[in-house]
């Protein structure tokens, strides 16, 4: 949806400079560095246009390929930390196996008493 409303902007700006340019047919001097030269208005226009679609195109181009390029290494560091989080819970759920063996005390079961040095009851 968002690409038809661009599109139809696109179109509605273009037929805007396009009436504005075919009005401005006259010829009007340019001025370089190295000189000056008649030059159809229209084409002024339509080549300023041009120009300035193809400015803001390359912006825009330049943006989406970084903006791609950090896309792809958040998703390959989101991919390494699933892996290590993954690997730490093998661990764990390993560790906990080992730990609740038959014959071998768990630590939470594992009683711990404490007294009172001066006062034994």
């Amino acid at each position: 949806m968002k690409v038809q409303w661009f599109l139809i902007i696109s179109l509605l700006f273009a037929i805007i400079i396009a009436v504005f340019a075919v009005n401005n047919v006259d010829a009007v001097p340019v001025n370089y560095v190295f000189g000056e030269a008649q030059w159809p208005l229209i084409l002024i226009i339509l080549l300023s246009a041009f120009a300035g679609a193809l400015i803001s195109g390359s912006f825009a181009l330049f943006r989406s390929y970084r903006l791609s390029r950090e896309v792809k290494s958040l998703k390959k560091e989101m991919a390494e930390k699933e892996s290590k989080i993954a690997s730490q819970q093998n661990e764990i759920s390993a560790y906990k196996r080992s730990s609740n063996e038959p014959g071998k005390p768990d630590e939470r079961d594992e009683l711990i008493v404490v007294t009172d040095e001066k006062n034994p009851t």
